[in-house]
């Protein structure tokens, strides 16, 4: 209990109900409500969700949101664990969290390494091109999700994980998403919730066949699968098996989930913007002038790399990140309970006024030349402190590769008038329904 010498706790936003609190609103339009909260309190404030509380931070409180140890990740996100595990990653004990960590940085790491995810990003743009043909309209997610899925699953999996998982290896990872719940219990047996549990079953089952077979008949050279496989710690104990699915599983789930949105609000903004879009398509036509794309040249994509953040600043899919306070703590002139869960917003963070120019403007050119590294650090669409996603300068190589091929071989034009984000509470905030472009290649 708190005592009646410590701070009070952070103010309530309006519009609690009985019992439910703020849970209808939070279901209904998170973002929006903490909009409101923001606009009502300021840098910190609180709603009520079934009698619990859940407190925002902003400003200069960010920075103690991703540092301090009393925020914990691990329970703050423990409803993943029914689809990754509940010792995988982030939802592992510290230690065991920095050891599977260093195992997964050291695969994201090294000129070599990189350019081999180059090539596989480079060869499955191109198969895009060539599939969409000479004209035509196509669905911006239809095509972006299954496309960072198959270069997650090359890249991680190996180049013939096809013929060991599940034979529609997108509807199954969408599946699996489909039944992660925030604020509902775990055990409520919604369809969603079975169908997520049945699609665990089978990729586990697969992805445990093809690490065996890669622990029985090693490969040479050792792809991304064949290291994990035979990953050992530190005192040499080889990584559990369990471990390892959960790692796969989460490395492909995250990226396709969060790279796919981004990327195809990184289309929209362009495609609304013909001055960006013709910037993006004269720097692609330089660099890759010969035809050939590697990793050098993905390197001098400046402007499509501030395109890039600005789509981040603008449409982060992570709208928001949370962390549990393991104990009562002090944030400015409040106290959060020990127990509540604590949350920043991107989306909300990303457009505030005191720190953003014309902040709900498209405007790249505020992420280039030396004066920009200020405002690049204050992004945390991917996170920040020890939990920044690893995978980041993955994703970013991934987008502009696709996007550069799709510039340079097609004239494209956005048909559907005005994208949303998904809708619902903890949805990432991918553009929702069709969202559909026209396309006829250039001459």
């Amino acid at each position: 209990m708190i005592s009646v010498d410590t701070p009070p706790l952070p103010p309530l936003v309006s519009g609690s109900r009985p019992a439910i609190g703020h849970l209808s609103q939070v279901l209904r339009d998170a973002e929006q409500l903490i909009r409101a909260g923001y606009a009502e309190h300021g840098e910190v404030f609180r709603v009520s969700v079934l009698g619990k509380p859940a407190v925002f931070i902003f400003g200069e409180h960010t920075r103690q949101f991703f540092e301090d140890p009393a925020l914990d990740i691990r329970s703050a996100y423990g409803f993943l664990g029914r689809m990754l595990g509940q010792d995988v990653f982030f939802l592992a004990e510290d230690e065991e969290y920095r050891r599977q960590r260093e195992i997964v940085l050291n695969r994201f790491q090294g000129r070599h390494q990189l350019g081999t995810y180059v090539e596989v990003m480079d060869h499955e743009a191109r198969g895009l091109v060539q599939q969409l043909g000479e004209e035509g309209e196509f669905d911006i997610l239809s095509q972006f999700g299954p496309l960072v899925l198959r270069v997650a699953a090359r890249c991680f999996l190996g180049e013939n994980f096809a013929s060991g998982l599940p034979r529609d290896f997108y509807s199954e990872i969408k599946a699996l998403s489909g039944g992660v719940h925030f604020f509902l219990p775990n055990s409520l047996p919604l369809p969603s919730v079975v169908r997520s549990r049945k699609a665990r079953v089978r990729l586990e089952r697969a992805i445990t066949d093809m690490i065996q077979a890669r622990r029985d008949r090693p490969v040479e050279p050792a792809d991304f699968l064949q290291s994990l496989a035979t990953a050992e710690y530190q005192d040499g104990q080889p990584v559990p098996v369990d471990k390892l699915v959960g790692l796969i599983l989460l490395l492909t789930w995250s990226g396709q989930d969060t790279t796919a949105g981004l990327m195809a609000w990184a289309m929209i903004d362009l495609l609304r913007d013909p001055a960006a879009l013709e910037r993006v398509r004269a720097e692609v036509e330089q660099i890759v002038a010969d035809g050939t794309l590697d990793l050098a040249g993905v390197g001098r994509l400046d402007y499509t790399s501030a395109c890039l953040r600005e789509t981040e600043r603008l449409h982060p899919v992570a709208h928001i990140i949370s962390r549990r306070a393991t104990s009562d703590l002090t944030v400015g002139e409040f106290t959060i309970p020990r127990g509540a869960l604590v949350f920043a917003s991107p989306a909300v963070s990303h457009r505030l006024d005191g720190v953003w120019e014309a902040p709900h403007e498209y405007r790249p050119d505020r992420f280039l030349g030396s004066e920009s590294r200020e405002l690049r650090q204050s992004l945390i669409g991917f996170g920040g402190g020890i939990h920044r996603c690893l995978g980041q300068h993955f994703a970013t190589l991934e987008m502009k590769i696709v996007l550069a091929r799709l510039i340079a071989r097609f004239d494209l034009e956005l048909m559907t008038r005005d994208p949303r984000p998904a809708a619902g509470s903890m949805a990432s905030k991918a553009p929702q329904g069709q969202c559909l472009v026209r396309y006829r290649a250039r001459r």
